[in-house]
């Protein structure tokens, strides 16, 4: 395992983002886990959204007085390509895995217990995050111990259920984003559901003037004077690439001049396809001159993103099969006009036609696409609601406040079994 260190944060900068009653609960919880070990492991350090919401819990754990950590796997390309089709599986996909695979997918867990056990006498909680890490579970037999799974699994495809259930019932406590996430098998008395939430104060997310996002956007190629559509995701087919390219075809039918960036500038060292799609997209997109596609690695993405979040007329976020889709949250922060696809947890963020659209196909998104672009005061009217649904429902604080909470109710109760299994399923302020 590598440890990841963090940047330093405080509550207090939040204050002036969360409502008060916030701020006081998270520290009232927190003043009863004062110097609790927790450790958090996943599979990568940047580039997915897991990493991006540990970069802020994990420092914020820690302002409120508990020694939290954060681990990651070495990166391990067999094992990834494995993990992959894991997590497709689970999300819908039709995935075969061979017994080699099957095997390679359990021996790298008994390693990584392995090397959590040598931890064991500085950890008093351990959070593991999505599928990658999940067989590791089996290997501990520890109590307190939280599986955090933060894809889609409403509808997983079979066999791949098959394969993680043993390893899901091994856990104590999981944690899931939207309740219909919950797996046929999955002890109900063991389960939380809460949404993830991004922080308003990363680089991502913090402010930004308008000449330096023109600036941004002009050294990349965007016209400025023409209207602009974007997604930002991975290359990754349940993010839909090809469908949002359909979509603005069909809308620059009826907005001459449009644009569409494809911004792929999160990509994780756990995604050994997203090269292959990305080669795929472009030829979707055919060389066409309006079509800007951007792929670089995740370091430095931050104020690209930023920027075309903000400057963009219309923002897409067209997926398929979505765990939650935080860039959805991200654009709607920045008071942008939004348009989701109808899945996972995306429908959660946009309320239809108050605070963004939600569409199912791209007919219905090029149709959502040219009502923006035509009717700039209904973009900002849906603007202003997404960005104070956000700050409510889906900013970091809120997200400590839920963990801590669980934390609690596995770690502060006088009966060992209380402890480990949650009387009833929890269910957030969100």
């Amino acid at each position: 395992m590598i440890k990841v260190p963090g940047i330093p944060k405080s509550l207090d900068d939040y204050a002036n983002l969360i409502d008060p009653e916030v701020s006081e609960d998270i520290r009232t919880v927190s003043a009863q886990l004062r110097d609790l070990r927790v450790v958090h492991i996943n599979a990568t350090p940047a580039g997915g959204g897991v990493a991006e919401v540990l970069q802020s819990l994990v420092p914020l754990m820690e302002d409120g007085g508990l020694r939290s950590s954060w681990y990651v796997i070495e990166p391990h390309k067999p094992f990834f390509e494995v993990t992959k089709k894991i997590h497709n599986g689970l999300q819908g996909k039709t995935v075969e895995l061979s017994p080699d695979e099957v095997a390679l997918y359990r021996e790298h867990n008994e390693h990584l217990a392995e090397r959590i056990m040598e931890l064991e006498s500085t950890i008093d909680l351990l959070i593991l995050h999505d599928p990658q890490v999940l067989p590791s579970l089996l290997y501990l037999g520890w109590k307190n111990v939280i599986w955090h799974c933060h894809i889609d699994t409403s509808t997983p495809h079979q066999p791949i259920q098959d394969l993680v259930l043993p390893y899901v019932r091994s856990a104590p406590r999981y944690v899931v984003s939207m309740p219909h996430y919950v797996m046929d098998g999955m002890p109900q008395e063991r389960i939380s559901v809460f949404p993830p939430a991004i922080d308003p104060l990363s680089p991502k997310n913090l402010p930004l003037s308008s000449s330096v996002a023109s600036e941004v956007l002009s050294k990349l190629g965007i016209d400025l004077a023409r209207p602009l559509v974007t997604q930002v995701s991975r290359f990754d087919p349940w993010k839909d690439p090809w469908g949002v390219i359909d979509a603005f075809r069909l809308a620059r039918e009826k907005i001459p001049g449009l644009q569409l960036a494809l911004v792929g500038a999160m990509v994780a060292q756990d995604d050994p396809e997203s090269a292959e799609m990305l080669e795929s997209v472009r030829n979707h997109a055919a060389n066409d001159p309006d079509i800007h596609i951007y792929s670089e690695s995740a370091d430095g993405a931050d104020v690209p993103v930023n920027a075309f979040q903000r400057l963009s007329s219309v923002v897409v976020q067209k997926s398929l099969r979505e765990g939650f889709g935080l860039t959805v949250s991200e654009a709607m922060w920045k008071g942008a006009a939004v348009i989701g696809g109808n899945c996972g947890g995306i429908p959660y963020q946009i309320e239809d036609g108050v605070s963004g659209y939600i569409v199912s196909d791209p007919a219905d998104c090029a149709d959502r696409m040219v009502e923006l672009i035509r009717q700039p005061n209904l973009r900002v009217e849906l603007g202003q609601a997404a960005k104070e649904r956000v700050r409510q429902k889906f900013l970091t604080p809120r997200l400590l406040l839920d963990y801590l909470r669980i934390i609690r109710d596995m770690t502060c109760s006088t009966n060992d079994d209380a402890a480990a299994l949650a009387p009833e399923v929890q269910r957030t302020t969100a």
